[in-house]
């Protein structure tokens, strides 16, 4: 039955991965119902559902569309095995509990986030607001403890990003804020200070080695929201974890 499960859960990850592609790219340019079917980006051909098999159409086709042979970003298929090996992790983390459901719905806001930070530089309020009541709602029936946390991590998590634009004047956008406070429900108020924290880590860590690697040009600037996406996952698996590994080493 466990076995079961666990491809269960990975296929779902797979097939939804492919649709968090779509709402990532389509909700930005307010295009998310125009289309029933996917399109190539290039030749604007509707794809088949042979074409639309999440990674291994990738694979298969090496990258290219099948008709008018231009590259397929990667994009796609990375999102997509990640959604499922995240899916899988998820069922194998928390088990079938209520908190599962809180587990899959980070997954996907945050897939969405990356996809649409990376295109666009931009974090849509539609897609925080579709996600602002399924999150109060999980934190409900699987509630932090105090329940008052998730308050407490929404609150912090905007103020503190409120006060880094305020302060910097414009160098963090407003999409990044409230989608800090939106994870602040989530994690509450102090892992969202470690979130804020590893994701500079990860901003920092990462944004040199592209420059340096010449992986990114200079005068474009990097998106914030994949930073906070990785961190906010490592937070919510493994937040225990990394406050007790520092103690252990560092107090």
């Amino acid at each position: 039955m466990e076995t079961f499960l666990l491809f269960y859960f990975f296929i779902l990850g797979l097939v939804l991965g492919s649709f968090l592609n779509v709402v990532g790219l389509r909700v930005p340019t307010k295009t998310l119902f125009k289309s029933s079917r996917s399109i190539c980006p290039n030749c604007k051909h509707q794809l088949s559902y042979l074409e639309l098999i999440p990674v291994f159409s990738y694979i298969f086709q090496r990258g290219k569309c099948k008709h008018c042979q231009q590259h397929i970003s990667p994009i796609y298929p990375i999102i997509e095995l990640s959604t499922g090996i995240l899916f899988l992790f998820s069922f194998m983390r928390v088990g079938l509990t209520y908190e599962l459901i809180t587990a899959f719905l980070v997954v996907s806001l945050l897939m969405i986030v990356i996809v649409s930070d990376l295109n666009y530089m931009l974090i849509p309020n539609a897609i925080l607001l579709f996600f602002l009541p399924l999150f109060i709602f999980v934190r409900i029936i699987s509630p932090l403890e105090p329940w008052y946390d998730m308050i407490l991590g929404a609150v912090l998590g905007y103020v503190l990003l409120a006060l880094i634009i305020i302060i910097s004047r414009g160098g963090m956008g407003a999409g990044d804020m409230k989608l800090i406070a939106l994870l602040g429900i989530i994690l509450g108020w102090q892992d969202v200070l470690l979130t804020f924290f590893l994701a500079s880590l990860y901003g920092t860590v990462i944004s040199i080695a592209l420059l340096l690697t010449r992986k990114w040009d200079r005068k474009k600037m990097i998106p914030f929201g994949p930073f906070i996406a990785l961190a906010a996952l490592t937070i919510y698996f493994f937040g225990e974890e990394i406050v007790e590994l520092y103690i252990s080493y560092f107090l």
